[in-house]
Protein backbone atom coordinates (compact mmCIF):
# COMPACT_ATOMS: atom_id res chain seq x y z
CA UNK A 1 0.00 0.00 0.00
CA UNK A 2 0.93 3.30 -0.58
CA UNK A 3 0.12 6.95 0.30
CA UNK A 4 -0.61 9.75 -2.52
CA UNK A 5 2.59 11.89 -1.62
CA UNK A 6 0.23 14.40 -3.14
CA UNK A 7 -0.88 14.55 0.30
CA UNK A 8 2.12 15.83 1.82
CA UNK A 9 3.24 19.49 2.10
CA UNK A 10 6.65 20.33 2.30
CA UNK A 11 8.51 21.93 5.39
CA UNK A 12 8.79 25.54 3.14
CA UNK A 13 4.89 25.11 2.96
CA UNK A 14 4.35 24.81 6.43
CA UNK A 15 6.00 28.40 6.31
CA UNK A 16 3.58 31.14 7.17
CA UNK A 17 0.13 31.54 7.21
CA UNK A 18 -0.49 31.50 11.03
CA UNK A 19 -3.34 32.84 12.71
CA UNK A 20 -4.68 35.86 14.39
CA UNK A 21 -5.38 35.54 18.26
CA UNK A 22 -7.65 37.49 19.94
CA UNK A 23 -7.33 38.70 23.91
CA UNK A 24 -10.07 37.92 26.62
CA UNK A 25 -8.35 39.74 29.53
CA UNK A 26 -5.56 42.03 29.33
CA UNK A 27 -7.98 44.27 26.95
CA UNK A 28 -11.57 44.05 29.21
CA UNK A 29 -10.55 48.23 29.95
CA UNK A 30 -10.29 49.08 26.24
CA UNK A 31 -13.90 50.04 24.05
CA UNK A 32 -15.44 47.28 21.76
CA UNK A 33 -13.95 49.87 18.99
CA UNK A 34 -10.55 49.10 19.84
CA UNK A 35 -9.29 45.84 19.00
CA UNK A 36 -6.12 44.11 19.12
CA UNK A 37 -4.75 40.98 17.32
CA UNK A 38 -1.55 39.28 17.37
CA UNK A 39 -0.11 36.71 14.69
CA UNK A 40 0.78 33.91 16.90
CA UNK A 41 4.43 33.16 14.59
CA UNK A 42 5.09 30.14 17.03
CA UNK A 43 3.11 28.02 14.32
CA UNK A 44 5.78 28.13 12.04
CA UNK A 45 7.86 24.92 12.13
CA UNK A 46 10.74 25.83 14.09
CA UNK A 47 8.62 28.05 16.49
CA UNK A 48 9.54 31.47 15.13
CA UNK A 49 9.03 34.00 13.36
CA UNK A 50 12.25 33.98 12.15
CA UNK A 51 11.33 30.53 9.73
CA UNK A 52 10.08 32.93 7.16
CA UNK A 53 13.49 35.36 7.38
CA UNK A 54 15.68 32.00 7.10
CA UNK A 55 13.71 30.42 4.37
CA UNK A 56 13.42 33.61 2.18
CA UNK A 57 17.56 34.14 2.98
CA UNK A 58 18.24 30.28 2.40
CA UNK A 59 15.95 30.14 -0.75
CA UNK A 60 17.37 33.23 -2.21
CA UNK A 61 20.77 32.07 -2.23
CA UNK A 62 20.19 28.67 -3.31
CA UNK A 63 18.90 30.18 -6.55
CA UNK A 64 21.33 32.39 -6.62
CA UNK A 65 24.12 30.01 -6.52
CA UNK A 66 26.16 31.58 -3.02
CA UNK A 67 24.57 28.28 -1.73
CA UNK A 68 25.21 24.27 -2.37
CA UNK A 69 27.99 22.26 -3.13
CA UNK A 70 29.08 22.08 0.38
CA UNK A 71 29.48 25.19 1.13
CA UNK A 72 28.83 26.58 4.71
CA UNK A 73 26.08 28.97 5.95
CA UNK A 74 27.20 31.26 8.07
CA UNK A 75 25.65 33.86 10.56
CA UNK A 76 25.39 35.24 14.21
CA UNK A 77 22.26 34.97 16.27
CA UNK A 78 20.65 35.05 19.75
CA UNK A 79 18.81 31.85 18.55
CA UNK A 80 15.29 31.85 16.84
CA UNK A 81 16.71 32.76 12.98
CA UNK A 82 19.28 29.97 13.91
CA UNK A 83 17.18 27.38 15.16
CA UNK A 84 15.11 28.34 11.73
CA UNK A 85 18.90 27.92 9.83
CA UNK A 86 18.91 24.84 11.31
CA UNK A 87 16.13 23.16 10.21
CA UNK A 88 16.00 24.28 6.79
CA UNK A 89 19.68 23.68 6.79
CA UNK A 90 18.76 20.37 7.97
CA UNK A 91 16.25 19.27 5.25
CA UNK A 92 17.69 21.12 2.42
CA UNK A 93 21.50 19.26 3.05
CA UNK A 94 22.99 22.70 3.99
CA UNK A 95 25.67 22.95 6.83
CA UNK A 96 25.48 25.44 9.31
CA UNK A 97 27.25 27.66 11.41
CA UNK A 98 26.31 30.12 13.90
CA UNK A 99 27.93 32.54 16.60
CA UNK A 100 25.82 33.04 19.48
CA UNK A 101 26.08 35.40 22.78
CA UNK A 102 26.64 32.58 25.51
CA UNK A 103 23.81 33.79 27.44
CA UNK A 104 21.28 32.50 24.91
CA UNK A 105 18.94 30.10 26.83
CA UNK A 106 20.04 26.81 27.31
CA UNK A 107 17.11 25.63 25.32
CA UNK A 108 17.82 27.38 22.35
CA UNK A 109 21.31 26.42 22.49
CA UNK A 110 20.67 22.15 22.50
CA UNK A 111 18.06 22.77 19.91
CA UNK A 112 20.90 24.24 17.76
CA UNK A 113 23.13 21.26 18.64
CA UNK A 114 20.58 18.67 18.30
CA UNK A 115 20.15 19.92 14.41
CA UNK A 116 24.00 19.17 14.27
CA UNK A 117 24.97 22.76 13.85
CA UNK A 118 28.51 24.31 14.40
CA UNK A 119 28.03 26.99 17.59
CA UNK A 120 30.48 29.03 18.44
CA UNK A 121 29.53 30.40 22.24
CA UNK A 122 30.40 34.67 22.13
CA UNK A 123 31.01 37.11 25.09
CA UNK A 124 27.75 37.38 26.65
CA UNK A 125 28.32 40.85 27.86
CA UNK A 126 28.62 41.31 24.72
CA UNK A 127 25.39 40.27 23.12
CA UNK A 128 24.19 40.03 20.00
CA UNK A 129 26.61 42.54 18.76
CA UNK A 130 29.91 40.04 19.78
CA UNK A 131 28.28 37.33 17.73
CA UNK A 132 27.81 39.57 14.67
CA UNK A 133 31.43 40.88 14.54
CA UNK A 134 32.79 37.19 15.53
CA UNK A 135 30.39 35.98 12.07
CA UNK A 136 32.00 39.40 10.30
CA UNK A 137 35.63 38.04 10.66
CA UNK A 138 35.48 34.10 10.02
CA UNK A 139 33.56 35.91 6.52
CA UNK A 140 35.91 37.57 5.73
CA UNK A 141 38.82 35.31 6.38
CA UNK A 142 37.53 32.19 4.34
CA UNK A 143 34.98 33.84 2.25
CA UNK A 144 34.97 30.77 -0.72
CA UNK A 145 34.43 28.72 2.57
CA UNK A 146 31.60 30.02 3.98
CA UNK A 147 28.20 31.92 2.52
CA UNK A 148 27.35 34.89 4.92
CA UNK A 149 23.94 35.03 5.23
CA UNK A 150 24.15 38.22 7.69
CA UNK A 151 20.42 38.81 8.13
CA UNK A 152 20.79 41.90 10.21
CA UNK A 153 21.74 43.51 6.06
CA UNK A 154 20.46 40.85 4.18
CA UNK A 155 17.04 42.34 2.33
CA UNK A 156 15.65 38.56 1.92
CA UNK A 157 15.31 39.05 5.56
CA UNK A 158 12.98 42.20 5.68
CA UNK A 159 11.62 40.95 1.46
CA UNK A 160 10.44 37.66 3.16
CA UNK A 161 7.65 40.01 5.69
CA UNK A 162 6.82 41.93 2.22
CA UNK A 163 6.10 39.31 0.46
CA UNK A 164 3.99 36.84 3.28
CA UNK A 165 3.52 38.25 6.53
CA UNK A 166 2.14 42.07 5.61
CA UNK A 167 0.17 40.02 2.93
CA UNK A 168 -1.51 37.94 5.18
CA UNK A 169 -2.08 40.54 8.14
CA UNK A 170 -3.91 42.45 5.68
CA UNK A 171 -6.01 39.66 4.47
CA UNK A 172 -6.92 38.38 7.77
CA UNK A 173 -8.03 41.97 8.78
CA UNK A 174 -9.97 41.73 5.75
CA UNK A 175 -8.24 45.60 4.93
CA UNK A 176 -9.61 46.93 8.22
CA UNK A 177 -5.79 47.21 10.31
CA UNK A 178 -5.22 50.45 11.39
CA UNK A 179 -2.14 50.35 13.47
CA UNK A 180 0.89 47.94 13.04
CA UNK A 181 2.95 47.58 15.93
CA UNK A 182 6.23 45.45 15.92
CA UNK A 183 9.14 44.94 18.32
CA UNK A 184 12.74 45.43 16.48
CA UNK A 185 15.79 43.16 16.59
CA UNK A 186 17.08 42.40 13.26
CA UNK A 187 14.00 44.93 11.85
CA UNK A 188 13.73 42.44 9.25
CA UNK A 189 10.11 42.08 10.61
CA UNK A 190 8.58 45.49 10.56
CA UNK A 191 10.41 46.90 7.90
CA UNK A 192 9.06 44.09 5.06
CA UNK A 193 5.47 43.98 6.88
CA UNK A 194 5.37 47.76 6.91
CA UNK A 195 6.14 48.50 3.60
CA UNK A 196 3.82 45.74 2.51
CA UNK A 197 0.89 48.04 4.82
CA UNK A 198 1.74 51.28 3.94
CA UNK A 199 1.63 50.13 0.06
CA UNK A 200 -2.38 48.66 0.89
CA UNK A 201 -3.14 52.13 2.97
CA UNK A 202 -0.78 54.87 3.27
CA UNK A 203 -2.55 56.53 5.87
CA UNK A 204 -1.94 53.17 8.30
CA UNK A 205 0.51 53.59 11.52
CA UNK A 206 3.23 51.64 11.84
CA UNK A 207 4.93 51.58 15.34
CA UNK A 208 8.73 50.17 16.20
CA UNK A 209 9.16 49.06 19.55
CA UNK A 210 12.43 48.27 21.60
CA UNK A 211 13.70 48.48 24.88
CA UNK A 212 13.74 51.49 27.30
CA UNK A 213 17.80 51.17 28.23
CA UNK A 214 20.72 49.71 26.27
CA UNK A 215 21.31 47.42 29.45
CA UNK A 216 17.79 45.61 29.48
CA UNK A 217 16.58 41.21 29.68
CA UNK A 218 14.77 41.57 26.32
CA UNK A 219 16.86 39.09 24.54
CA UNK A 220 16.71 39.35 20.57
CA UNK A 221 15.54 42.97 20.89
CA UNK A 222 18.08 45.68 19.63
CA UNK A 223 18.43 49.62 21.91
CA UNK A 224 19.27 50.70 18.08
CA UNK A 225 20.66 53.86 19.45
CA UNK A 226 23.75 52.16 21.14
CA UNK A 227 23.40 49.18 19.23
CA UNK A 228 25.04 47.53 15.64
CA UNK A 229 22.38 49.58 13.73
CA UNK A 230 20.89 46.86 10.94
CA UNK A 231 21.56 47.69 7.48
CA UNK A 232 17.90 46.83 6.58
CA UNK A 233 16.84 49.09 9.51
CA UNK A 234 15.19 52.09 8.14
CA UNK A 235 14.96 54.51 10.93
CA UNK A 236 12.57 57.06 8.31
CA UNK A 237 9.52 54.06 8.40
CA UNK A 238 8.23 54.31 12.10
CA UNK A 239 5.12 56.56 12.35
CA UNK A 240 6.29 56.52 16.05
CA UNK A 241 9.26 54.70 18.14
CA UNK A 242 8.30 53.41 21.84
CA UNK A 243 10.04 51.17 24.70
CA UNK A 244 9.15 49.14 26.85
CA UNK A 245 10.93 48.26 30.14
CA UNK A 246 12.40 44.57 31.15
CA UNK A 247 10.39 44.47 34.06
CA UNK A 248 6.98 45.72 32.84
CA UNK A 249 7.88 43.02 29.98
CA UNK A 250 8.21 39.96 31.95
CA UNK A 251 5.16 41.01 34.26
CA UNK A 252 2.85 41.22 30.50
CA UNK A 253 4.20 37.33 29.94
CA UNK A 254 3.30 36.49 33.50
CA UNK A 255 -0.15 37.95 32.63
CA UNK A 256 -0.40 36.23 28.91
CA UNK A 257 0.33 33.07 30.56
CA UNK A 258 -2.14 33.08 33.33
CA UNK A 259 -4.81 34.81 32.22
CA UNK A 260 -4.98 34.34 28.71
CA UNK A 261 -3.42 30.72 27.80
CA UNK A 262 -1.16 32.12 25.91
CA UNK A 263 2.74 30.90 27.13
CA UNK A 264 4.45 33.48 24.90
CA UNK A 265 7.93 34.44 24.79
CA UNK A 266 9.67 37.84 26.17
CA UNK A 267 9.52 39.77 22.66
CA UNK A 268 5.94 38.72 22.42
CA UNK A 269 5.12 40.55 25.56
CA UNK A 270 7.04 43.74 24.68
CA UNK A 271 4.91 43.68 21.64
CA UNK A 272 1.71 43.71 23.45
CA UNK A 273 3.05 45.92 25.93
CA UNK A 274 3.23 48.14 22.82
CA UNK A 275 0.15 47.36 21.17
CA UNK A 276 -1.93 48.55 25.00
CA UNK A 277 -0.14 51.59 24.79
CA UNK A 278 -1.25 53.09 21.53
CA UNK A 279 -5.10 51.32 22.12
CA UNK A 280 -5.10 52.97 25.13
CA UNK A 281 -4.07 56.26 23.77
CA UNK A 282 -6.48 55.56 21.08
CA UNK A 283 -9.42 54.89 23.48
CA UNK A 284 -8.39 58.02 25.47
CA UNK A 285 -9.41 60.44 22.02
CA UNK A 286 -12.49 58.43 21.42
CA UNK A 287 -11.48 56.71 18.18
CA UNK A 288 -11.31 53.69 16.74
CA UNK A 289 -8.48 51.21 15.63
CA UNK A 290 -7.51 47.59 14.31
CA UNK A 291 -4.01 47.13 16.24
CA UNK A 292 -2.16 44.35 14.95
CA UNK A 293 1.18 43.09 16.31
CA UNK A 294 3.87 39.70 15.91
CA UNK A 295 4.13 37.41 18.35
CA UNK A 296 7.61 36.21 17.39
CA UNK A 297 7.21 32.93 19.06
CA UNK A 298 6.20 30.82 22.53
CA UNK A 299 7.63 30.32 25.69
CA UNK A 300 8.99 27.32 25.41
CA UNK A 301 12.57 28.10 24.89
CA UNK A 302 12.88 30.26 27.92
CA UNK A 303 11.36 28.04 30.65
CA UNK A 304 14.52 28.06 32.56
CA UNK A 305 14.43 31.99 33.34
CA UNK A 306 13.75 32.58 36.50
CA UNK A 307 11.05 35.50 36.54
CA UNK A 308 7.98 32.70 35.07
CA UNK A 309 7.69 32.20 38.75
CA UNK A 310 8.03 35.48 40.63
Amino acid sequence: MFIDTMQTTTLDEQIGNTPLLGFRSVTTHLPENVQIFAKAEWQNPGGSVKDRAALNIINTALDNGDLGNGRILLDSTSGNTGIAYAMIGAAKGIPIKLFVPANASPERQKILRTYGVQVELTDPLEGSDGAILAARALAASEPDRYFFADQYNNPANWQAHYNTTGVEIWQQTAGMITHFVAALGTSGTFTGTTRRLKEYNPLLQAISLQPDSPFHGLEGLKHMETAIRPGIYDENLADRDITASTEATYDMARRLAREEGYLVGISSASALLGALHIAEEVADRGESAVIVTIFPDNAYKYLSENFWTV
